[in-house]
C-alpha cells in the first residue's frame, strides 16, 4: 500500500479520533457537573500539566530525532558520492592498460547505486540493486588489487586507491544501516495516545461552557495531527512528501563526468 496514503490516512484518523475525544470529555465533564453542580473535579491541573508537558517533551524528541536522522541521511549521501569521486580519480594511478576495465566497472557501479533508492517502495527492485552494487564492489576490488600488483605498478597505487576504495566499499553499509533506523513504533503510538488523552482533557475542561467551543479544539486536533505527519514523513525521507532525492542530483552529475 502506498505510504502516502497510509501516512495521510492515520494523520486523519488521528485529527478525527482528537474530535471525538474532546467530545466525549465534555461529555464526562457534564455529566459529572450533573451529579455535582458545584464543579468539576478539584486539583485536576496537575494532571493535566503533566501529560501535556509530557506530550510536549515527546513531540520535541521526536522532532529533533527525525530531523538529525533527515540530514544525516543527506550528509551520508554526499560522503559517498564524494568517496567514489575520489576512488575514480586514484585510478589514475594504475597502469594505462588496467584503467579503462576498472573505469567502465566505476560507471556501471555509480549507475547501480543511482538507482538503489530510486524507487524503495518495490522492495524486490532496491535489494536486486544493492546486491548488483555488491558485486561490482567485490568487481572493483578485485581488478584494482590485480593492477596495484603489477610490476609496472607505482608504489603509491595500493597506498592511495585501495584505503578510498575501502571507504567506498564501507559507506553504502552505513547508508543502509541508517536508513533503516527509526524510533520503535510504540514511541509514535505513545505519541498518538498522549494527543487523545490531552483532547480529552480539553474537553472536559469545557464541558461548563454552554456551547461547544470547536474552534480551539480544532486548531488542537490539526496542528498535532500535522506535526506527527511531518515526524513521520521526516522518517521516510524516500515516501513521502519529505525527500532527500535533491541530494541524488549530485549522484547524477558524478554520473556524468565519468561519461
Amino acid at each position: 500500500m502506498n505510504f502516502a496514503l497510509i501516512a495521510v490516512s492515520s494523520t486523519t484518523c488521528l485529527f478525527l479520533g482528537m474530535l471525538i475525544s474532546s467530545e466525549i470529555g465534555r461529555r464526562i465533564g457534564i455529566a459529572k457537573l450533573a451529579r455535582d453542580p458545584d464543579g468539576l473535579a478539584k486539583g485536576a491541573t496537575a494532571a493535566e500539566t503533566a501529560v501535556f508537558g509530557l506530550l510536549g517533551l515527546l513531540i520535541a524528541f521526536t522532532f529533533s530525532g527525525a530531523a538529525s536522522r533527515f540530514e544525516g541521511r543527506r550528509h551520508l549521501i554526499a560522503t559517498e558520492i564524494n568517496a567514489i569521486g575520489t576512488a575514480y580519480l586514484r585510478v589514475d594511478l594504475l597502469p594505462g592498460e588496467a584503467q579503462p576495465e576498472i573505469r567502465e566497472l566505476f560507471r556501471e557501479y555509480v549507475d547501480a547505486r543511482l538507482a538503489t533508492y530510486g524507487n524503495v517502495a518495490d522492495e524486490a527492485a532496491t535489494k536486486a540493486k544493492l546486491a548488483q552494487g555488491a558485486a561490482l564492489q567485490g568487481d572493483i576490488w578485485t581488478k584494482s588489487l590485480a593492477a596495484c600488483r603489477r610490476p609496472d605498478a607505482p608504489a603509491q597505487a595500493a597506498m592511495l586507491l585501495l584505503p578510498a576504495l575501502n571507504d567506498m566499499i564501507d559507506i553504502t553499509s552505513t547508508r543502509e544501516m541508517a536508513n533503516g533506523i527509526h524510533p520503535p513504533p510504540i514511541v509514535f503510538l505513545l505519541l498518538a495516545a498522549l494527543g487523545l488523552v490531552g483532547a480529552l482533557l480539553v474537553g472536559y475542561d469545557t464541558s461548563p461552557n454552554d456551547e461547544r467551543g470547536w474552534f480551539h479544539i480544532v486548531i488542537f486536533a490539526a496542528i498535532l495531527s500535522v506535526t506527527v505527519y511531518v515526524i513521520v514523513d521526516l522518517e521516510f525521507p524516500r515516501l513521502g512528501l519529505i525527500r532527500v532525492d535533491a541530494a541524488d542530483q549530485a549522484f547524477a552529475e558524478l554520473q556524468d563526468s565519468m561519461r
